[in-house]
């Protein structure tokens, strides 16, 4: 489906950290957006700004029983899902249910409609990967007992679920393999590494590290991330691809870049490393750049900034430091 602009797009988890970015840039470029969210992770406030918008519409469902959207649907992004761990961890079989339950719906939806359908999955399909960088070919390590596996696993299963619907069906589909993203309306109590160093740092309480800080993540601002999301949408692919940063950082490092830039007294504090917690994360991202044209441009300081200064807002704290 090349060329989206114009038409009507339902966002499923679209009240999300991601998703209600996502239903902005839609927005923005002339979309008309339906956005659907159970809010057991998404928030209001987040969509609050699109309130009585005709081209914007707010329906509260969960989608493991039912998608209630009536009317025309050029295309379905599927983001329905929690994302950080604590939430996942907290929702096991919510979890799993709206990857598997909840992707079928979506699936079908769009299906009834000829539209075309973008499955949100992550890097965590990879698990805690043997090959490094990861590229769209590799399998994964992955184990599927584990805590972790609510997660992991629900998203391997909607991702062969899209494929199977592709194959049987014909269905329009592509799947996106989303690394780590951060940036504005991450919520305070969301658990992900950005978000706990950040107010940790602005409270001047220790940043949790945990295990030795040599473990690495590559983050993508989420401005990059979603327009990598809609090129991929816009493309005539299938993917999988990997829409991610390139740029590696040890955990250690990104808590040391987080106390220099806001100026912060705090200090670093050693915990247990969490079960199964991946030791190495890094994008090969040679098909989104050759296929689409896409790569991020956010420095790591500018969209740490930008995110510091959201959740500072949000929770009613001050920024020590200098703007970069």
């Amino acid at each position: 489906m090349s060329g989206a602009s114009g038409a009507r797009v339902v966002v499923l988890g679209g009240s999300g950290f991601l998703g209600s970015h996502l239903c902005d840039q839609l927005l923005a470029r002339g979309d008309a957006v339906v956005c659907i969210d159970d809010f057991s992770t998404g928030r209001r406030a987040n969509v609050a700004h699109l309130d009585g918008r005709p081209d914007f519409e707010l329906v509260e469902a969960d989608i493991t029983t039912g998608i209630p959207v009536e009317g025309d649907v050029s295309g379905v992004f599927n983001l329905a899902s929690p994302a950080s761990p604590p939430d996942y961890l907290a929702l096991p079989l919510e979890t799993l249910a709206v990857g598997s339950e909840g992707t079928r719906r979506g699936l079908e939806l769009a299906e009834r409609h000829g539209a075309r359908f973008l499955m949100a999955s992550t890097s965590e399909v990879y698990g805690d990967p043997e090959v490094h960088p990861q590229s769209e070919s590799y399998w994964g390590r992955v184990n599927p007992i584990g805590p972790r596996s609510v997660y992991d696993e629900a998203k391997r299963f909607s991702e062969a679920l899209t494929m199977a619907h592709r194959r049987a069906r014909g269905a329009d589909v592509v799947i996106a393999r989303i690394f780590n993203t951060y940036g504005p309306r991450l919520r305070p109590d969301d658990g992900r590494v950005v978000s706990n160093f950040l107010l940790q740092a602005m409270r001047g309480e220790p940043l949790t590290v945990y295990g030795d800080g040599s473990q690495t993540r590559s983050l993508c601002y989420v401005e990059d991330e979603v327009r990598g999301l809609l090129a991929l949408f816009d493309s005539d692919l299938t993917g999988p691809v990997n829409i991610g940063n390139p740029d590696e950082y040890t955990v250690l490092q990104l808590a040391r870049t987080i106390i220099d830039l806001l100026g912060s007294s705090s200090t670093v504090e050693q915990r247990p490393l969490p079960t199964d917690d991946p030791t190495r994360r890094r994008p090969d991202i040679t098909v989104a750049r050759a296929e689409l044209g896409w790569e991020p441009t956010t420095s790591l300081d500018e969209g740490l900034w930008r995110t510091a200064a959201s959740l500072a807002e949000d929770v009613g704290l001050t920024i020590g430091g200098a703007t970069p």
